[in-house]
């Protein structure tokens, strides 16, 4: 089975909504997905809220030989790097100390 990754469009009339899912090439745009990956939405004026990814979700899906869109593609090089670190962080961050009492 060939596996892309590629935006599925949600949403109304002039007001686009995507998400980014794990798919078999051979499904239409908006067909039955493997797996949900992320979000993307055009429309929102803050650029950072735009995009919601699951960093590890993705690269599990690209380390088993799926391809991403061109589109899909673009959005990764560009906010992928983002979104493992902010994974990341929560992990390293030190836990609080109780208080005394």
């Amino acid at each position: 089975m060939a596996v892309r990754i590629r935006m599925k469009r949600m949403g109304r009339k002039h007001r686009p909504y995507f998400r980014i899912v794990a798919i078999d090439s051979r499904q239409p745009r908006d067909g039955r997905t493997l797996e949900d990956l992320g979000a993307y939405d055009p429309m929102v004026t803050n650029k950072e809220n735009r995009l919601a990814l699951k960093a590890d979700r993705i690269r599990y899906w690209m380390s088993v030989g799926a391809l991403p869109s061109e589109k899909v593609q673009a959005l990764l090089d560009k906010h992928l790097k983002k979104f493992e670190e902010k994974a990341a962080a929560p992990a390293t961050a030190p836990a609080p100390e109780p208080a005394p009492g």
